[in-house]
């Protein structure tokens, strides 16, 4: 089995494939792909096919494709198409039809449809939500989406999703999914298993579950825990989450306490495990292996990728003292053959 990660360089006009050893968790650079402008999002279609990325160049935007070689983990352009802002976010649906992006400053949500080959095709939505929205993604029965928005927004829009057209529809029965004062939802993580959404909250240093309805694609909050030791720590706040691939632990990153909080689930309720260091400043993201055996982390001010081992029996992450050196890892995707 092969596994990569595709990592963007902030800040520069290149990613970066390194191959990880699936025994010790070894990270080996393989490639340096360019791509004429800076990286930011980054997704894989559900055949590990295609990478789509997010570019910038000054106010140029662009939504690019590449399709990827499972033998070397190398990538061949596919073109790309002029988009209105920086995407933030990437996913695509879950019969790969389409590619959504959620845009921070221009409070956006786009879907575009995908072509021959995985390239990126015309534009089949754009629904303008709030600034600062920061993650799409639809259900696992792609039949709604979601968009959490940080920052005064503090919100998780919810929509219907047309999996023909690609159309986004506010849904009937909430539109727009309030959070509890001063959380910022960033990111939302599904269960394997449960109707269950697991949601960081940037502001707040916390995470809370929300319970999930299928058939009418609405989340509940029900429980809300934080990310930081007792006390608290001045000036944190959160940037990633993931639910282990088991469904029995979650995880989310802390950027000025750096570290990396651990959770336990159980029947739906989270407790907390403790912290782990990123031993680095700023994790800004990070990643889970799909085999649930690396947690992989980039430090955006320590300009490293750092590989820890998972604990299956009881969540705790072990460094594997295997370091990479990436100069501003934006995003950490794995994908594995």
């Amino acid at each position: 089995m092969s596994h990569y990660l595709y990592i963007p360089v902030g800040n520069a006009d290149h990613l970066l494939v390194f191959a990880m050893d699936p025994d010790t968790g070894a990270l080996v650079k393989k490639h340096e792909v360019p791509m004429g402008k800076s990286g930011h999002a980054v997704c894989a279609d559900h055949k590990r096919q295609t990478l789509y990325v997010g570019l910038r160049q000054g106010e140029d935007y662009a939504l690019a494709a590449y399709a990827i070689d499972p033998q070397s983990g190398g990538l061949t352009a596919l073109g790309e198409v002029a988009v209105e802002g920086m995407l933030c976010y990437l996913s695509t649906d879950r019969a790969d039809r389409f590619v959504l992006g959620a845009y921070y400053s221009a409070g956006l949500a786009t879907v575009h449809a995908i072509g021959d080959q995985g390239a990126v095709g015309e534009l089949a939505c754009r629904y303008p939500t709030e600034q600062c929205a920061h993650y799409i993604a639809t259900d696992v029965a792609n039949r709604y989406a979601f968009v959490p928005h940080v920052a005064a927004a503090n919100s998780i829009y919810q929509f219907n999703f047309d999996a023909a057209s690609g159309q986004l529809m506010p849904n009937e029965t909430m539109p727009v999914l309030a959070a509890a004062p001063g959380q910022g939802p960033r990111h939302l993580a599904w269960h394997p298993q449960l109707d269950i959404v697991y949601a960081d909250n940037e502001q707040e240093s916390s995470v809370t579950v929300y319970s999930y309805d299928p058939v009418r694609g609405i989340l509940a909050a029900q429980q809300t825990v934080s990310t930081l030791p007792a006390g608290g720590w001045e000036g944190n706040s959160n940037a990633q989450s993931h639910i282990h691939p088991s469904g029995q632990f979650g995880y989310a990153s802390n950027r000025g306490h750096d570290s990396i909080a651990r959770f336990a689930f159980a029947a739906g309720v989270l407790t907390a495990l403790g912290h782990t260091s990123t031993q680095g400043r700023i994790p800004r993201d990070f990643a889970i292996d799909s085999k649930g055996d690396f947690l992989i982390v980039g430090k955006k001010d320590s300009y490293t990728v750092f590989s820890f081992r998972i604990d299956r029996e009881t969540g705790d992450l072990h460094p594997t003292g295997h370091v990479a050196s990436v100069p501003n890892p934006v995003c950490i995707l794995p994908v594995q053959f």
